[in-house]
């Protein structure tokens, strides 16, 4: 059984450094994409302050995310590649990192209480298959330091994961 251990959130280098390692740890052992997922969303939702929702949005057929693993409110479903926040970091194949999803053009409003979202593609071999997606009711909330670190743990999922 792994036990999640409370992290100092004041320093974001240690702070992603540790959450890296916790996040190494739990999956270890484990290939299935779903529960590696499922792990990493409540993980997240556990340590990481003032989010609203985290989760996975996975690529199906080439055009569409569909809702993966997540811990939150209720979420939309289906977000087609290129629309909202998912999608467009889909279709550019880039972090998006939004202070304020209010300004951002065609933000899809999954929970209206959403004020900022960093979304990481999953990416493999040049290939999106799906995105991690952050959401927080704090505009402004997330910089290039949670980018960084979760475009680590992305790559730490990834490396566990048969996806």
């Amino acid at each position: 059984m792994h036990v999640v251990k409370t992290i100092e959130h004041s320093d974001k280098d240690r702070f992603y450094a540790e959450l890296a390692d916790q996040l190494s740890g739990l999956l270890s052992g484990e290939r299935d994409a779903i529960a590696n997922a499922s792990n990493l969303s409540a993980l997240v939702f556990d340590l990481v302050p003032s989010l609203n929702w985290a989760g996975f949005y996975f690529l199906k057929g080439g055009d569409e995310l569909v809702l993966g693993p997540f811990q939150g409110k209720v979420a939309c479903v289906r977000i087609p590649v290129g629309k909202g926040v998912c999608g467009g970091a889909v279709a550019q194949a880039r972090t998006l990192l939004v202070p304020d999803v209010h300004a951002f053009p065609g933000h899809i409003a999954c929970d209206a209480a959403s004020r900022s979202e960093l979304v990481v593609p999953l990416v493999r071999d040049g290939r999106v298959l799906g995105v991690i997606d952050l959401d927080s009711p704090l505009p402004g909330r997330f910089d290039e330091d949670d980018q960084v670190g979760f475009e680590r743990l992305a790559e730490i999922y990834l490396a566990a994961s048969d996806i």
